[in-house]
């Protein structure tokens, strides 16, 4: 099995970074990956060079992940605030409804009612009494309340 293996150690490196991103794909929440990317790349490496001695084989392939998951963080940080701004409203579905436009199925008396959102029924507030069938804007959350006003076209 070693003499197979120092023969041909390309096959070696790209059957291990095979398994590692396989692995991966299991759930390991990207740790595998650099790892097996490494791999994959030190074996296509070690098949264009094959006189390439296995001691730095190993060192390449440490280096290698340590460099690229290093590259990955550095660029994860990097990343702007707004692209994870929508996470701060995850789970929260009245303030995911903040901008959303619906028709009054029901008239509001003294400011308060309900108002009917996709499947759901919502308590609304507004600033004034609306008639049945006013297009009204969500534009506020008080709590499980929707603040509401009509809008003008």
């Amino acid at each position: 099995m070693l003499e197979q293996i120092a023969a041909n150690p390309h096959w070696f490196w790209l059957s291990l970074g095979g398994l590692l991103l396989a692995a991966e794909m299991l759930g390991a929440s990207g740790y595998l990956l650099w790892s097996g990317v490494s791999a994959v790349v030190v074996g296509a490496m070690i098949w264009l060079l094959p006189q390439l001695a296995w001691e730095w084989q190993g060192v390449i392939f440490a280096v290698l992940t340590i460099v690229v998951a290093y590259l990955w963080w550095y660029w994860l940080r990097q990343r702007p605030a707004a692209a994870t701004s929508g996470s701060q409203v995850l789970n929260q579905r009245n303030r995911q409804l903040i901008g959303t436009r619906a028709t009054l199925t029901e008239a509001m008396h003294n400011g308060m009612g309900r108002i009917n959102i996709g499947d759901s029924s919502w308590r609304a507030q507004a600033s004034e009494d609306l008639a049945i069938g006013t297009e009204v804007e969500v534009i506020a959350v008080e709590g499980v309340t929707l603040v509401i006003r009509a809008v003008t076209r």
